[in-house]
């Protein structure tokens, strides 16, 4: 016997299929045990697989896993969480309460141009030194670095973002104790690109992804490094991840940050979980 569960696949912060980054959204009357959830998102072996139980008429709760651990926020499964739900499951609001664990209430809502907008924490970035190791793991020594939710540094150009080829092995081992940001977490980025205020990439070993090819939760900390050290509050953002790529917009409010982006549903059926 076996357990069907629905389930969908998306492609968030992308325009159409084969762009942004992919996410398996699995809706559930109650939780799983989370072996049982980490076991699907291993099979599953995209970047996240978020689960969401309905707690009202307008309420989700909402969890993420990669292949390898639970994460405290993930923004493009959060995106195609609600794409899912305005598109496949019914839902005829225009805004979404998520509810999560670490990060609290996540809001989404459309926009008029068919674009959905989050509603997500930005936490403090503190400027940070440049160690040889670092620079050495990345394979090129970054300009300037901030550490916050991630490590965050900057380069001179597009073009640096773009070759990066860091040691990915060296980088998972890599962190600063008390600087409050995720072990072997990498966020690179330059200031401009091709019709972009930012490019970016964002490397994550720590947390069982060599690569991630759009990711929500690092451009909350882009959006604030950028304000503080450009001082600008609105931006374009190009995830520069190779033959992919992911466009976010961010809009900086105080301790919030707005995120917008486009989804496609690239593998709708179900999940048939041993019973």
């Amino acid at each position: 016997m076996t357990q069907p569960l629905p389930f969908y696949q998306v492609d968030a912060f992308a325009n159409r299929a084969f762009e942004g980054n992919q996410a398996c959204i699995i809706p559930l009357d109650a939780f799983l045990p989370n072996d049982v959830m980490l076991a699907i998102a291993a099979e599953n072996n995209v970047a996240e697989t978020a689960y969401i139980v309905r707690t009202g008429e307008e309420s989700w709760n909402l969890r993420w896993f990669t292949p390898a651990v639970e994460v405290p926020l993930c923004g493009h499964a959060t995106l195609a969480a609600a794409h899912v739900l305005f598109t496949h499951e019914g839902y005829g609001g225009e805004t979404i309460a998520f509810d999560t664990v670490k990060s609290g209430r996540l809001t989404v809502r459309k926009l008029e141009d068919g674009r959905l907008e989050m509603d997500f924490p930005s936490g403090p970035v503190k400027e940070i030194p440049v160690s040889d190791e670092v620079a050495e793991a990345l394979g090129a020594r970054p300009v300037q670095a901030w550490g916050g939710m991630f490590y965050a540094a900057m380069f001179e150009t597009p073009d640096a973002v773009h070759v990066l080829k860091p040691n990915l092995k060296a980088l998972a081992s890599l962190g600063v104790p008390g600087e409050g940001w995720d072990r072997g977490n990498f966020g690179c980025f330059a200031p401009g690109g091709e019709g972009v205020d930012v490019t970016s990439r964002f490397f994550a070993p720590g947390s069982g992804i060599d690569e991630d090819p759009a990711t929500g939760s690092w451009h909350t900390m882009l959006a604030r490094v950028m304000s503080e050290r450009f001082g600008r509050d609105a931006l374009s953002c190009f995830q520069a991840y190779p033959g992919r790529g992911g466009r976010i917009a961010t809009h900086l409010q105080g301790d919030r940050v707005k995120l917008s982006g486009r989804s496609v549903t690239t593998v709708e059926g179900r999940f048939f979980l041993p019973a």
